[in-house]
């Protein structure tokens, strides 16, 4: 019993997929990429890193400095806000 294949060897599968790319570079078309809003909030968030560290160093420097000093009433009153949410 002879079993024929399920495919001719004439036709390439991948033969639609590359006419379709022939045709898009014959238009010009190109990709278009958009930066959702959280990408650009993100974005936003790494240049304010620059203020952020200085802010940190400012702080190591009053603690080496011995000059910060903890307000224990706030850092209370915000763990309490923190797990009555």
């Amino acid at each position: 019993m002879k079993i024929n294949s399920t495919h001719s060897s004439r036709i390439n599968p991948y033969q639609k997929a590359a006419e379709k790319m022939e045709k898009a570079q014959q238009t010009g078309k190109r990709d278009d990429v958009q930066i959702s809003k959280e990408a650009k909030e993100l974005q936003q968030m790494s240049t304010n890193a620059t203020e952020r560290s200085a802010k940190i160093e400012q702080l190591k420097q009053q603690i080496e400095n011995e000059a910060y000093k903890v307000n224990a009433e706030e850092v209370a009153k915000g763990l309490i806000n923190f797990y009555k949410k």
